[in-house]
């Protein structure tokens, strides 16, 4: 595993935002601590298939934590939806992830504080961590102390914003609050030129990127007037790069050596 520390007890690192096994290969490559492995980023991220976790924890020596969210959308689930994410639950625990990264809300915006219960206690042993769903609750700093009390370990957060950077004061204060009982990850937007401004801003020590570049189709014909989905160019998709993996540990490094 890659990981980091400084003179303190905290721990430096980089999540990637991982849309796939090429993906977390090459945040693996770059150095990162760990994935937060999901599909459809375009949506905010979905649950990837049991065929990508498996290959996965089969080959990568990288931590794997599944988003376990059925659709894109809010946070505010049907029961049908949230028995498929027992389900993928299960299929975590069955392939030995190493955690798992979900989020559910009241319809007033709170926690869903049963639901997630349920979760964790399905999930355990696995740690599990709260995603940017935590954005869109109506009091973020009551929400901490629920999912404080609810034992959830990391909070990935744009402290509101559509940012990260635009969000840093919030996230600042979110930092101040937690007082070392539970992470909260800065993401959205992030990259190797505002992440050291970010670590200044919000004292914050772990965070997350999807770190992406744009791979070209190698289609020969192209059919211009069908579309598959929303995408406007669908001749290209999104992988993880390595370098700019690299370039965001880099940084996060020389904090935590200083």
């Amino acid at each position: 595993m890659n990981q980091f520390q400084s003179n303190s007890t905290a721990v430096w690192a980089l999540e990637v935002c991982a849309n796939g096994y090429e993906s977390a290969l090459a945040a693996q490559e770059g150095g990162a601590i760990r994935v937060e492995f999901c599909d459809n980023l375009a949506e905010g991220g979905t649950t990837p298939s049991y065929g990508q976790l498996a290959l996965a924890k089969r080959n990568l020596d990288i931590e794997i934590w599944p988003i376990i969210r059925p659709r894109g959308g809010d946070f505010l689930y049907s029961d049908i939806e949230f028995n498929l994410m027992k389900e993928d639950v299960k299929n975590c625990k069955a392939l030995n992830c190493d955690g798992i990264v979900t989020g559910l809300l009241n319809a007033d915006g709170s926690i869903d504080k049963v639901r997630t219960a349920e979760l964790i206690e399905l999930a355990r042993p696995l740690p599990v961590a709260f995603h940017r769903a935590f954005d869109m609750t109506n009091n973020m700093e009551k929400a901490l102390e629920d999912l404080i009390d609810l034992g959830i370990v990391r909070v990935l957060s744009s402290g509101g914003e559509t940012t990260a950077s635009k969000g840093a004061e919030t996230l600042a204060r979110l930092v101040a609050q937690a007082n070392g009982r539970i992470s909260i990850m800065p993401g959205a937007g992030i990259n190797e030129n505002n992440i050291t401004e970010l670590i200044q801003q919000t004292g914050a020590t772990q965070f997350h990127a999807s770190a992406k570049t744009f791979v070209a189709s190698k289609m020969v014909f192209r059919n211009e007037s069908a579309k598959m989905g929303t995408i406007d160019d669908e001749y290209q998709y999104e992988l993880t790069s390595p370098e700019k993996v690299k370039a965001l540990v880099n940084v996060i490094q020389s904090f935590s050596n200083s």
